[in-house]
């Protein structure tokens, strides 16, 4: 009789064993607890820790505070391009909010993937807010209103472009680590996701290089010209390194994440302090110091926007207009070299002359938007005293 049971359980448990293998060779399907929650290594355990409820609301009053701050600034100091932080700030505020539900709703995994993906994803925003701020603070105060022959223009338009290759990639990445997702698949979302967030760095690097020559640039150019200016440009500057900084320590925090593996000896994944400490407080500090030092408060006037479509065409046609004048005049000092027999007489003046009538035009457009005032183009930005 004991026998038989004996049996009986071993042939049961043997069954139950091979059915759950067979169904799930890597995990078991856990039954629910409070909340939803599971232990980690359980098939229906969408998160890598136990989220907290309180902290996650928590963020998602200060992710919601920033974000009201920042669309009032946007309106305050009529900055059109401060939408692109203000995705940021909502970005943060979204995964945030889905992880308040989710942190009493576990088993949702819809909630568990956008809290995280949004997370991973919103500090791209952020970034390309950094690369607009600085290519129309290099158009404001640069005379060139260019860093190595780059346009100031351009800079903003190649980096943003840069970023979206970055986003693309970690997006991509993102999609692959999602709750539920194979571990075949996650482990080249890991990979992905480490190469979208290496090549951001390598853009921020080089980034970085052009604002050090901009910096240096102003500090030469304040050197060599009692022309007062608005000295809240150093402050920016400094916001904008700052924020730099910011962002790399989030970055450094991921590769080291996603490089340790997802084996209990890599202590990262699985406890949320981690993520909260290295991610979410870093891009909290960030939106905070680009709201004390608001680029509007520096940026100011019609100088400090980049020109219209209107105004790039019309400088287009007073240079064309300029190059052909120049051509004609050059053309009429050879013919008279050749009847004469002497050679035209250098004129300097002609060098610069399809530069100073671009100039001209874009500053006689800026000049009719804001009533008429002008001043001199070469002297940087005036401020009041």
């Amino acid at each position: 009789m004991v026998s038989n049971t004996i049996t009986s359980s071993v042939i049961a448990s043997t069954t139950a064993h091979t059915t759950t293998s067979a169904t799930s060779p890597s995990c078991t399907t856990a039954t629910p607890g409070k909340y939803g929650h599971v232990p980690i290594g359980a098939c229906n355990a969408y998160y890598a820790f136990n989220p907290s409820f309180a902290v996650a609301f928590a963020f998602m009053v200060l992710f919601g505070t920033v974000t009201v701050v920042q669309i009032v600034q946007a309106i305050r100091f009529k900055k059109s391009f401060c939408w692109v932080i203000i995705m940021g700030c909502l970005w943060e505020l979204t995964s945030f909010v889905a992880r308040t539900f989710g942190a009493h709703n576990q088993q949702s995994i819809v909630l568990a993937l956008i809290s995280q993906l949004f997370l991973l994803l919103a500090p791209l925003w952020i970034n390309a807010y950094v690369y607009m701020t600085a290519g129309r603070l290099i158009w404001t105060f640069l005379p060139a209103k260019r860093i190595w022959k780059v346009k100031a223009m351009s800079i903003g338009k190649y980096f943003v472009w840069l970023d979206i290759v970055s986003f693309l990639i970690q997006g991509m990445g993102g999609l692959m680590l999602s709750p539920g997702a194979s571990a075949h698949s996650q482990s080249i979302g890991k990979n992905v996701y480490m190469t979208g967030v290496g090549v951001q760095e390598l853009f921020i690097c080089l980034f970085t290089a052009l604002i050090i020559r901009f910096h240096y640039e102003m500090l030469q150019l304040e050197k060599s010209t009692s022309i007062l200016r608005n000295p809240k440009w150093k402050w920016l500057a400094y916001t904008l390194y700052m924020t730099l900084a910011l962002i790399t320590t989030r970055i450094i925090y991921r590769l080291a994440e996603f490089s340790g593996g997802i084996g209990t000896s890599n202590p990262l994944p699985y406890h949320e302090v981690y993520a909260l400490a290295l991610d979410a407080i870093p891009m909290l500090v960030a939106i905070i110091i680009l709201s004390v030092m608001h680029p509007g408060m520096v940026l100011v006037g019609p100088e400090s926007e980049f020109p219209s479509r209107k105004e790039k065409e019309a400088m287009k046609k007073a240079k064309k207009e300029a190059k052909t004048a120049s051509e004609e005049r050059k053309m009429k000092s050879n013919v008279l070299g050749q009847d004469t027999g002497c050679y035209p007489v250098y004129n300097p003046s002609t060098v610069h002359l399809v530069d100073d009538v671009e100039l001209q035009a874009h500053h006689g457009n800026r000049s009719s938007r804001s009533g008429g005032l002008s001043r001199d183009h070469s002297t940087g930005p005036a401020w009041p005293m």
